[in-house]
């Protein structure tokens, strides 16, 4: 249940295959969003060719890299925390250096120099190539800051370097930025305008995951349904295409066949999908492939469709409802998860009954829930004020909290008796006798190690459940 409940921001090290010619050693932190993690693996890519093996072990590193979440304040304040202990290391070792990426280095630029005297780099999420460059500065002596956003940058050529994997499961990314001005969000600004990797990269990147041995991946982006290749370009400037570029282009539900097809043993996911952009077409292509994954991070934020409004969702809760039907009628199984803010801006109480009554209309599997937090320079700070109390934000998630839970059982219970097609991931955090793993729908199941190993497709009867895990056996195939 935590996952489905926990609003901290998760944090962590990074460290990968050793080159033995690189002398320098690089500590790696990361925050946040999924595509924060696989930033990681990029920059760690870019910084081994450069001297670098990272290391799991702060106290041994030459340069240390925070990968930063401007999403919410509680994201903002971690980073800091960990910038006033790299500032007490930085006292006794002065070689140390410190950098910050990603989003908070591209919301505060300078600031951070002026502000975090330990910090000697800043570097924005379509900088990373240009960290050799950065680094030989801040080697002399200088301080270095690149946070120019790109319209093309989408590092497809880049060959990520898996860090701290399990061997089983990675991160595709396809797109980057968001051109959906949600007022409460900051992506838009610290990430840029939406552009699509070229599909032809996404393919040789998914076929070499294969040959390596990993099992699944999951296809990347703040907003997958967006993907639309037609040569390059931004998604906006597609109105200026050519006709063969448009009848050549490739969408998301193409995109996924393709990759469905191109490995069919290899499970698919994919995160995070905008219901104004999720098409049929999408959930029509999962329903015809079995290795697509039958789950969908489907965000809605708020149950009122005033709420909504003021949040420049572009969809009403009704047209929301209507996707969720479509989505049960051809995906009876699918699993569905949701995104949702409590205490926007002039939020009434009414407007909380609407979301309440929202989740009991989809019962979701889980979800991701969270008080509003006030982002500088987004549109709902420069022109709503925070002007719902604490203690009702507080009071009002604690209800979405409680009836999501029971939600979550709810879900849960409907597996007992399934024999589910389950991937191990490793082993259970409870028991280590045990092997955890997930099933199509997300779900994470837990069940008897007996023969069995990291990576393999195993068939379990679900026995027992709690809120979040589901508890079972494996089976042999002649018992199924």
């Amino acid at each position: 249940m935590e996952k489905t409940i926990d609003e901290t921001i998760q944090g962590t090290s990074l460290s990968v295959e050793k080159n033995s010619a690189n002398k320098r050693k690089l500590y790696i932190e990361s925050y946040g969003c999924a595509m924060n993690f696989s930033d990681s693996e990029i920059v760690a890519s870019i910084l081994a060719t450069e001297g670098f093996n990272t290391t799991q072990n702060l106290e041994d590193a030459d340069l240390v890299l925070v990968n930063t979440c401007s999403i919410r304040e509680k994201a903002e304040l971690t980073v800091r925390k960990r910038l006033e202990k790299f500032n007490a290391i930085k006292k006794h070792r002065p070689h140390l250096k410190v950098g910050v990426l990603g989003c908070m280095a591209e919301r505060l630029k300078s600031q951070l120099l002026e502000e975090e005297k330990i910090v000697d780099m800043v570097v924005g999420p379509d900088a990373y190539k240009d960290l050799p460059n950065l680094i030989k500065e801040v080697d002399a002596g200088r301080d270095a800051v690149n946070v120019i956003l790109s319209k093309e940058e989408t590092y497809g050529d880049i060959a990520p370097v898996r860090l701290q994997t399990n061997g089983v499961s990675a991160l595709v990314s396809i797109t980057r930025g968001c051109d959906n001005m949600c007022t409460f969000c900051v992506v838009p600004f610290t990430r840029g305008r939406e552009r699509s990797r070229n599909p032809q990269s996404i393919l040789e990147e998914v076929n070499d995951l294969w040959k390596k041995g990993y099992k699944e991946i999951t296809l990347l982006g703040q907003n997958v349904d967006s993907y639309l290749w037609y040569g390059g370009g931004l998604k906006k400037d597609f109105v200026k295409a050519s006709e063969m570029q448009k009848a050549t282009s490739v969408d998301f539900s193409n995109l996924l066949a393709m990759v469905a097809e191109a490995q069919p043993e290899m499970r698919i996911r994919f995160s995070t999908s905008n219901p104004q952009d999720m098409t049929l077409d999408v959930i029509r292509t999962m329903a015809k492939f079995d290795n697509i994954c039958n789950h969908i991070h489907l965000p809605v934020q708020s149950g009122s469709n005033r709420i909504l409004k003021e949040m420049n969702r572009l969809h009403t809760i009704e047209e929301y409802f209507e996707l969720i039907d479509n989505i049960r009628e051809i995906l009876p199984d699918c699993a569905i998860s949701q995104d949702m803010i409590s205490g926007f801006p002039t939020e009434t109480e009414e407007d909380h009954q609407a979301t309440l009554a929202a989740l009991e209309y989809v019962k979701y599997d889980f979800g991701y829930m969270y008080l509003y937090s006030e982002r500088p320079g987004t549109m709902a700070a420069r022109k709503l004020e925070d002007d719902v109390p604490m203690e009702i934000k507080q009071r009002r998630l604690a209800e979405i909290i409680a009836l999501q839970r029971e939600h979550c059982r709810y879900r849960t219970e409907e597996h007992l008796g399934n024999i589910e097609n389950v991937l191990i991931e490793g082993t259970s955090k409870k028991s280590d006798a045990h092997w955890m793993g997930r099933n199509s729908q997300n779900t994470v199941v837990v069940f008897p190690k007996e023969n069995y190993k990291v990576g393999d497709f195993v068939d379990v009867k679900i026995q027992d459940c709690t809120s979040a895990t589901l508890i079972g056996k494996a089976i042999e195939a002649s018992q199924k």
